[in-house]
């Protein structure tokens, strides 16, 4: 049963994505042309073709002409896909990991989902936890924690909370195009600076400029540290890649903006995709060292679950004659696999080739400078924010708030964290 939200395919499009001779590469494409693809106007500005079920889902659901209204029928299929945001009430906002080769022991995510789009993200299998597809849906239905402020200003008043440094952004961008609105992100590091609470940011949107306020006063007390993922120097595979992330060219400057500031900024070359962005390593890594950057760090593709035929379907959509090369290397650099998750070292790779990647990025960091000593933020000066107090008690609320329901997950709570670390 085709899956693509319910809004048309394009069929018969195989053979004019597929180059000729290659089984392989027909075989994806069927298996993929299978599954059904959204209309291309209807995506337009979208990272993925498909909207496959949530690996959880026992049902698929596809739209049928008789279920339609006249009206609806007359204006079927809908000229373009939509963003919906909706609330979202978690229990708690500071996620623990304890994996040994994740550099962070706390993590915050404001959002649920990423309008970004990037066709790569590692971490759009999380949609399927809400009952929804990693594909559009994790582009277009997104959930907003406008309660994440309160959250954390109690969980930081905890008696038991020990403070170390909080990765702000490690499953969604915390400065997506809705925190226009929500201002989420900004309310965190409002409480962050109030605390005086350790602080690490990964983004790729300049609207980062937007708090250049608070991160100056954050880095005056050595509590911040930003990097900006840039994948790319070639807007046109950049705009493919990360349909509405910023454009390399901004990144670069809000990178430089904030360094202007004496606020530390790194790159995160991530992810590097083989036979595909591997080849600008030295050119990222020398403009980056040039807006400000202080270290450097990369990842390489990575394809949990849903991801993999979601990419695949975007590289056959995109660059048919690579599609081999890329599969084929990505192979190589993971021992044989296209995903080895859990495995040591499964961020940047194992065997030869990964070795050899690994010593060419280290070359140009040594290049250009981006192999300065660790930046090291502290967390002695940390103290309990103001008493954390429910949104019905607070000024404006007076008689109380109505407060949205909670979002419910759809998978078992050990499920999540265990499949959430391997995400990572």
């Amino acid at each position: 049963m085709p899956e693509n939200y319910g809004r048309g395919t394009e069929v018969g499009q195989s053979a004019a994505y597929v180059p000729k001779d290659r089984e392989n590469c027909l075989a994806a494409a069927n298996q993929i042309m299978a599954a059904g693809r959204a209309a291309a106007s209807y995506r337009r500005g979208r990272g993925a073709a498909l909207n496959p079920k949530g690996r959880f889902e026992k049902l698929a659901i596809e739209a049928a002409a008789a279920d339609q209204t006249e009206e609806e029928e007359e204006n079927w299929p809908p000229a373009r896909l939509q963003t919906q945001v909706q609330v979202e009430k978690p229990r708690s906002i500071i996620n623990r990991n304890d994996l040994p080769d994740i550099p962070y022991d706390y993590s915050i995510n404001p959002y649920r989902g990423c309008e970004h789009g990037c066709i790569y993200c590692y971490a759009r299998p999380s949609h399927a936890y809400m009952g929804l597809s990693a594909g559009l849906d994790f582009e277009s239905r997104l959930f907003a924690k406008p309660e994440a402020a309160a959250l954390l200003r109690r969980e930081l008043a905890h008696p038991a909370y020990q403070p170390r440094i909080i990765m702000l952004g490690s499953n969604t961008d915390p400065y997506q195009p809705v925190e226009k609105h929500y201002q989420i992100t900004r309310s965190l590091l409002e409480v962050l600076y109030e605390a005086r609470h350790p602080v690490h940011i990964i983004t790729k949107s300049a609207l980062i400029l937007r708090d250049s306020d608070i991160l100056a006063a954050l880095a005056e007390a050595q509590l911040v540290h930003v990097a900006f993922s840039i994948t790319s120097l070639d807007n046109r595979l950049a705009r493919r890649l990360e349909p509405r992330a910023a454009a390399p060219a901004r990144r670069l400057q809000a990178m430089q903006r904030l360094a202007e500031q004496n606020v530390p900024v790194s790159l995160m070359l991530a992810p590097i995709i083989p036979a595909l962005n591997d080849h600008e390593i030295e050119n990222i890594m020398r403009a980056a060292a040039a807006a400000g950057a202080e270290t450097a760090h990369y990842t390489l593709l990575r394809l949990p679950y849903e991801v993999a035929p979601l990419f695949k379907d975007w590289l056959l959509r995109e660059y048919p004659d690579k599609y081999r090369r890329v599969i084929g290397q990505l192979r190589l650099l993971r021992g044989g696999k296209e995903n080895n998750a859990g495995a040591p070292g499964h961020g940047c790779g194992q065997g030869v080739m990964a070795v050899l990647l690994a010593r060419r990025f280290q070359l140009a960091a040594e290049k250009y400078g981006l192999n300065r000593q660790k930046i090291r933020l502290t967390s002695h000066l940390f103290h309990v924010p103001a008493a954390w107090r429910p949104a019905a008690d607070r000024p404006g609320n007076a008689g109380g708030a109505k407060r949205p329901g909670s979002v419910a997950a759809r998978a078992p709570a050990a499920q999540q964290k265990k499949e959430q670390l391997l995400l990572l």
